[in-house]
């Protein structure tokens, strides 16, 4: 298992976050305003130069009008 912030699975998670945050019509200003964190939180987690911990995913998810279920089941669809 590739544990680097780089890997291909967790470069997936980067584009769903990026994906669900377009989709709901919200800037990276906004979501970061939700999350009361800088825009920079929000632009590193999406370039994935910052990895989020599972708390930090939740609060992620929430912002996002999703939850961390949705995201797993979009990212592994079979488990």
């Amino acid at each position: 298992m590739e544990k680097s912030i780089y890997s291909a699975e967790y470069q997936r998670l980067c584009a769903l976050l990026r994906e669900l945050r377009v989709e709901a019509g919200l800037t990276q200003v906004q979501v970061a305003e939700r999350l009361q964190e800088p825009q920079s939180f929000v632009s590193k987690y999406e370039a994935g130069e910052r990895r989020l911990d599972v708390v930090e995913l939740h609060h992620v998810a929430v912002a996002l009008g999703s939850s961390v279920q949705i995201i797993v089941q979009q990212l592994w669809p079979t488990s």
